[in-house]
């Protein structure tokens, strides 16, 4: 039995959510709740901005949470800081993308607007495939850019090696049209929470499901990889536990006794 405090870090999509109706699942939810009145600390780990993924927080009764890829973090609901791209890297990768010709979509602030100095993205690519507000301004000069958040390029895997500059940023590809850059360092975006908080890294335990998730399974903590998961993530964790819509975050916390402390409180 182990009834220490634990930092818990929890990834979001197929993780938290059941894929088919982007829901949380039902014992996930619980299991979010039994760990807070057990003492734990409790957070989401995610890719996605801030602003997207705090309705989300909000909605599943966190308080606390990594996201942007590990560039933002909020703890007790404030923000504490996110973090923009270098901005040279940023405005080098951007250029280049322009002059071969591909759609380049901006995100400067934390919001839905993305900003373009054409319309080449959607003529190539079509819609991005979540709310979005498109702001195009021809006479945009990346040069006078003061902060860029994330950047989608509208390159094909196929033509990815054209791109030199892409390994200079983070980037994932989520959508086989387009490429996304963003901040892709949940591992650090853990260990910068645990500076805020005064916790250690060896009572941290982390769940994901995907492969943008291997970035945060070290060997310094206990990593969990749910039974949907990826082969690759899978082989790096210390515990496979059942899929997630099929409870595996609950049959995981009781299987390392992570709820005692409310079993004891409730008898």
């Amino acid at each position: 039995m182990n009834l220490s405090r634990k930092y818990f870090f929890f990834d979001i999509d197929g993780t938290l959510t059941d894929e088919a109706t982007k829901k949380i699942v039902p014992s996930a939810l619980a299991a979010l709740q039994k760990l807070q009145q057990a003492g734990h600390f409790v957070a989401i780990a995610t890719g996605r901005a801030h602003y997207k993924a705090r309705t989300f927080m909000e909605e599943v009764g966190l308080h606390n949470m990594v996201c942007c890829g590990g560039g933002a973090l909020v703890v007790n609901d404030k923000l504490v800081h996110n973090k923009p791209f270098d901005l040279e890297t940023a405005k080098a990768l951007i250029k280049q993308a322009d002059e071969l010709g591909y759609g380049v979509l901006l995100m400067l602030d934390d919001s839905i607007d993305v900003y373009a100095k054409n319309d080449k993205f959607r003529q190539q690519v079509g819609e991005r495939q979540e709310p979005t507000n498109y702001i195009i301004d021809p006479n945009m000069d990346y040069d006078k850019l003061t902060k860029v958040m994330k950047i989608y390029v509208s390159i094909s895997a196929e033509e990815e090696y054209k791109l030199t500059l892409k390994d200079t940023l983070g980037h994932l590809r989520y959508v086989k049209d387009y490429l996304m850059f963003q901040y892709d360092e949940k591992h650090q975006g853990i260990l910068d929470m645990l500076d805020v908080i005064h916790g250690d890294k060896k009572d941290v335990v982390v769940f994901g499901d995907d492969y943008n998730d291997l970035v945060m399974f070290d060997k310094d903590w206990m990593s969990i990889a749910m039974g949907n998961a990826c082969d690759a993530l899978k082989a790096k964790a210390d515990f496979v536990t059942k899929k997630n819509v099929e409870d595996g975050i609950y049959y995981a916390c009781e299987k390392f006794h992570w709820f005692d402390n409310v079993e004891l409180e409730c008898r």
